[in-house]
């Protein structure tokens, strides 16, 4: 990324010498995230992460289809990327169905199928959920939708590096992604768009992103991706088994000294890096407090959220018995994180849950 943020500052949209650099640059990335994809560099598009690229996704495709129908079908944990664009739409006349899910946050094909009719043109389905990790079964999904006329848009920035996201096996039309979940720089995104399949521009002005996206392209950034996804891409077995060793030694020593804790998500199909975890008759906020003063950062919900006190609407969609909705607790472990922090941050989780309950129940909360 440097020569870019230093010394190359063309626009990629000039016809000049450090124009024509800068334009290379932003092909050789298109490029490099259409090999991980598995798809023509002209089907991907650069977007500023993965909030706008989930909302060009969701509401240029439904304002796009709008002569076939006007159902989107959705689930009650989307990514509020994904949540609060499809509900926008009901200003517009659009129908929205938001699927439950089980307690282990999968959606059931058997409701999809159910939910699809003739009107529906986009069901939107996170490949991997952002705050539990919970697998979706895409591939399935994504015939189903398919048999009903509809296009599927996949949220996998969270997945990606993590997962196979191979368009075509995956069977899906459209795919959102973001940079910083692949250690690449904050601020830029991409998102996949199937030969023949429609997205009206929500961004008005130049005719960039083959006049999908107007605006300058963030060209440093948009590099970043493109080197980060390759890399990522390169090293995902090798990466994965490493994060799934320390998550499960994670869960196992969280349950081993805690009463009272349940391990959200799906048991077997969940993201190799997630722990999460729900602690009854405590505040998650407060533990997350006394963690960080550990220097441990852990989350209760999806980082895009943190400043709410209320559960996250992943948490109730699950259904949690009520005295844990309150203890959700969002552990992620990464390429650079080692046993010995694992084992700190387990013993520290467990001690502070018990001082919290103590201090609660002394106090006639609990």
């Amino acid at each position: 990324m440097r020569p870019y943020l230093w010394s190359e500052a063309g626009n990629p949209s000039s016809v000049h010498a450090a124009g024509r650099r800068a334009r290379e640059a932003v092909d050789t990335a298109r490029e490099q995230v259409a090999s991980v994809l598995g798809c023509k560099p002209g089907e991907v598009i650069f977007t500023s992460g993965g909030t706008e690229a989930d909302n060009l996704a969701v509401i240029g495709l439904a304002l796009a289809e709008t002569g076939r129908g006007r159902h989107i079908v959705t689930t009650a944990i989307e990514h509020h990327a994904v949540l609060f664009a499809a509900r926008s739409l009901r200003a517009c006349g659009f129908e929205v169905t938001e699927l439950a899910v089980d307690q282990a946050g999968r959606v059931d094909p058997a409701d999809v199928e159910t939910a699809v009719r003739p009107d529906t043109t986009l069901v939107s389905i996170g490949l991997a959920n952002n705050e539990i990790g919970t697998i979706q079964e895409v591939p399935t999904l994504a015939r189903i939708g398919h048999a009903a006329g509809a296009r599927l848009h996949t949220d996998a920035v969270q997945a990606a590096g993590q997962l196979d996201i191979n368009v075509d096996r995956l069977g899906v039309d459209l795919l959102s992604l973001s940079a910083h979940k692949l250690y690449g720089p904050k601020g830029v995104g991409a998102l996949y768009v199937r030969e023949g399949v429609n997205v009206e521009r929500r961004a008005f002005g130049g005719a960039q992103e083959r006049d999908r996206r107007a605006g300058t392209e963030n060209v440093p950034a948009i590099v970043g991706l493109g080197e980060a996804i390759l890399r990522a891409e390169a090293e995902r077995d090798q990466r994965t088994a490493h994060m799934r060793s320390l998550s499960v030694a994670l869960v196992d020593r969280v349950t081993d000294r805690c009463s009272k804790v349940r391990v959200t998500g799906d048991p077997e199909r969940r993201l190799p890096a997630f722990a999460p975890f729900a602690f009854a008759d405590i505040d998650a906020e407060s533990l997350l407090i006394r963690l960080d003063l550990e220097g441990i950062a852990v989350s209760t919900g999806a980082a895009c959220t943190s400043g709410s006190l209320e559960p996250s609407h992943v948490i109730e969609a699950l259904g949690l018995p009520e005295g844990f909705r309150r203890g959700s607790l969002r552990c992620t472990v990464g390429r650079g994180t080692t046993l010995d922090e694992v084992t700190r941050a387990g013993e520290a989780i467990a001690r502070h849950v018990r001082t919290l309950r103590a201090v609660a129940a002394a106090s006639g909360v609990v």
